[in-house]
């Protein structure tokens, strides 16, 4: 297990995610980029449980989504299975297992703030709170996406699936988008990546 992590974690915090990981039951996959999400946690037969985390998220990103796996394994062991997959039980034990890595030997000084504010009442995505997830792109391997609210009112873009999109207004938070081929309107995070279309 060290020698899988070593390169996907911040070295400083790779004693501290061994040792949440030591039970025997509980396996750590690394998979392919999975475009609808980071990583994911499910229970298998005969009392197993599997992480599985994607291989292209940057370091900072990679422990997050680790963390936020292990807190499902962790909540189940405390709770059971009846429990919401993002309820009370497992926000608590997500705060607790991420506390000791909020800390800037592991995590550079910018992020801190915004991991703080976020831990304060995690979401099911760290991608749904803006602002950390735009902090934590900047970690990412240069790539040619545009984030949404960068793309002009009236543009075409395109998504990873290949639907086109014609950019429209910004609501409260979100972009509202229409699909060109079907005229339906859809509405994106602001740090949504998109390929411009000239």
């Amino acid at each position: 297990m060290q020698n899988m992590l070593k390169n996907y974690i911040p070295e400083i915090a790779l004693s501290q995610v061994l040792k949440l990981l030591e039970d025997d039951n509980l396996v750590v996959k690394i998979k392919n980029e999975r475009k609808t999400r980071h990583g994911d946690y499910k229970r298998l037969p005969h009392g197993k449980h599997q992480i599985t985390i994607n291989s292209n998220l940057n370091m900072y990103r990679f422990l997050i989504t680790l963390i936020h796996e292990i807190a499902h394994f962790e909540a189940y062991k405390a709770y059971g299975k009846f429990i919401k997959p993002h309820g009370i039980e497992w926000k608590r034990t997500f705060q607790h297992l991420m506390l000791p890595f909020l800390n800037p030997e592991i995590f550079p000084n910018h992020l801190l703030p915004l991991l703080a504010n976020h831990f304060r009442n995690p979401k099911a995505s760290s991608d749904t709170d803006v602002n950390l997830a735009l902090a934590l792109k900047q970690f990412d391997e240069p790539n040619d996406k545009t984030y949404i609210f960068e793309v002009p009112t009236g543009s075409t873009f395109e998504l990873y699936n290949g639907k086109v999109f014609k950019m429209g207004r910004k609501r409260v938070k979100r972009f509202e988008c229409v699909e060109v081929n079907t005229g339906r309107v859809y509405l994106f995070n602001p740090n949504a990546e998109v390929s411009l279309i000239d």
